[in-house]
């Protein structure tokens, strides 16, 4: 094909006049407009010249005006051809913003995604050694040893939400005693539903609240036998629905009863030493900041012993107060070993943390 005007001295146009136009600089033209439809108006219209006619004097068949019309208007801004760059930024955009419910990932979202603390997994194998005596109260008095193993599946799981209600804000031996004693009275749904309300409270005293434990069982028991069949529910969103069980006894519960890790059981031991092992990016307030923390993070398949590997550090080691920082494994790697120590040795170097250690043993 021709050019269309005589001012095109290497431009062709292309044979598919739908698409866009393709042209060649030309000589030196220094206001040779960017954009293809640009410079085929400014040689067709702006040259001074008319577009090639026949013999009859008609416009020819293809002329530059047409082929103009033909080319897909493009909008202001764009620039010819495109930075290859932005395309793929464009295209990846594109994609974030198409996929619904997702945000797209950025440089810093990809470095919250795989951040886990420092020495973490030395330090979770050091309690694991300092662990396996497994003679920590939890171990033999945690609610793991407060059911009868004996009584029918759904009375098993019964007393194992009965014993996690009355653990809140209690110690283990005093849970594991109440439960006993609620076992040789019958602990049962139907024995709970008619018993009266002074003689489950003597049952249970001194449990921490317990009087307030008196209304939340009678009122859960309740609601087993109506909506449940006297089972418990068997998803961590209905257990959570029912009277005096927060998240740290609906995780514990869905793992002991039903054998399902629904996620992390925080109580204020393992709220206090995972804030203290710095296993939390920044200081969490209460358990259940603490367990959102952790499971950001740590690997599926810790989060069923976490509790009680934990706890059971707590209850001998790493004590609320004076924790005993000079017999544990993890003292030259805890960030809060060194603070402890100097409490307990204060003619301590600024820059030592291994002397009180050996003061101490």
């Amino acid at each position: 094909m021709t050019s269309t005007s005589p001012y095109f001295t290497r431009g062709v146009l292309t044979r598919n006049m739908g698409r866009r136009v393709r042209a060649a600089a030309v000589g030196s033209g220094p206001n040779l407009a960017k954009h293809p439809a640009g410079r085929l108006q400014q040689a067709g219209a702006s040259c001074g010249r008319p577009a090639r006619r026949d013999a009859a004097g008609h416009p020819a068949a293809h002329s530059i005006q047409e082929t103009v019309r033909e080319i897909p208007k493009v909008q202001s801004g764009d620039s010819i051809p495109r930075n290859a760059a932005r395309q793929k930024r464009e295209r990846l955009q594109a994609g974030c913003n198409s996929s619904r419910g997702r945000q797209c990932a950025s440089p810093a979202d990809e470095t919250n995604s795989t951040w886990e603390p420092k020495d973490w997994r030395e330090q979770w194998d050091n309690i694991t050694e300092m662990r396996k005596g497994r003679d920590a109260p939890v171990d033999s008095m945690g609610a793991e040893q407060c059911f009868d193993k004996t009584a029918a599946p759904e009375v098993m799981r019964y007393q194992v939400l009965l014993s996690l209600m009355l653990s809140s804000q209690t110690r283990d031996h005093v849970t594991f005693a109440a439960m006993n004693k609620l076992r040789d009275y019958g602990l049962t749904v139907e024995n709970i539903l008619t018993i009266e309300d002074k003689t489950l409270g003597d049952l249970i005293y001194p449990v921490g609240f317990w009087r307030s434990k008196v209304k939340y069982i009678k009122q859960t028991t309740a609601i087993l036998k109506e909506q449940y069949n006297g089972d418990i529910p068997s998803s961590i969103s209905e257990l959570l629905k029912l009277p005096g069980v927060g998240p740290k006894m609906g995780h514990l519960i869905m793992k002991i009863a039903w054998n399902n890790v629904s996620g992390i059981s925080v109580d204020t031991h393992v709220h206090r030493i995972v804030n203290r092992l710095k296993w939390v990016r920044k200081e969490t307030k209460s358990p259940e900041k603490s367990r959102q923390a952790l499971e950001e993070w740590m690997p599926r398949e810790l989060w069923s012993r976490t509790n009680w590997l934990l706890v059971g550090f707590g209850q001998q080691t790493c004590l609320p107060v004076n924790p005993r920082c000079a017999g544990c494994l993890n003292r030259d790697i805890c960030p809060s070993a060194k603070n402890n120590l100097r409490k307990t040795n204060p003619g301590l170097p600024p820059s030592s943390l291994h002397q009180p250690c050996q003061q101490q043993q």
